[in-house]
């Protein structure tokens, strides 16, 4: 009895025979001036990307803050010597980072939600996307200025 042929299976005995279509010649070097592609992403990926790192900073300081607020109840003044380590003008920067993590996760939030529970959402995603990014650029530009004049002021 002859073995029934395998055409087209993706039995792992099979999938190393010789298809028809396989050629015989040997490979032609690459040309050395080739250019590869380096897939940098869609924006889509990159705002999951962004909306991760926004969450994991948030809770970062959410967490340094409870600690912080702990203090109170173990050693006051350790929790005033913590309090005026955070009036330098580095805490002010982060504070202004912190703003913009709180902002642009918000905004991405909403644009998330609309994208699951509208039944349109998918199709609109990307203007949805430039939507919250240029809304966080204008409030988040306005913001900022405001907070650097007065960390400025405070110097």
């Amino acid at each position: 009895m002859s073995e029934p042929e395998h055409r087209g299976s993706t039995h792992p005995s099979t999938m190393l025979e010789a298809s028809p279509l396989m050629s015989t010649q040997t490979e032609v070097a690459p040309d050395p001036v080739r250019r590869r592609s380096l897939y940098r992403g869609d924006p889509g990926m990159w705002s999951w990307v962004l909306h991760r790192i926004t969450g994991v900073s948030i809770f970062f300081f959410l967490f340094v803050h409870v600690l912080d607020t702990a203090m109170i109840r173990v050693n006051p003044d350790t929790y005033d010597k913590i309090i005026d380590t955070y009036k330098t003008p580095i805490i002010g920067l982060m504070e202004i980072g912190l703003v913009a993590c709180v902002l642009y996760h918000a905004l991405n939030g909403v644009r998330i939600i609309l994208i699951d529970f509208w039944s349109t959402g998918p199709k609109y995603q990307r203007q949805m996307l430039w939507t919250i990014l240029s809304v966080f650029v204008i409030v988040f530009a306005a913001g900022a200025v405001r907070m650097l004049q007065l960390l400025i002021q405070n110097l």
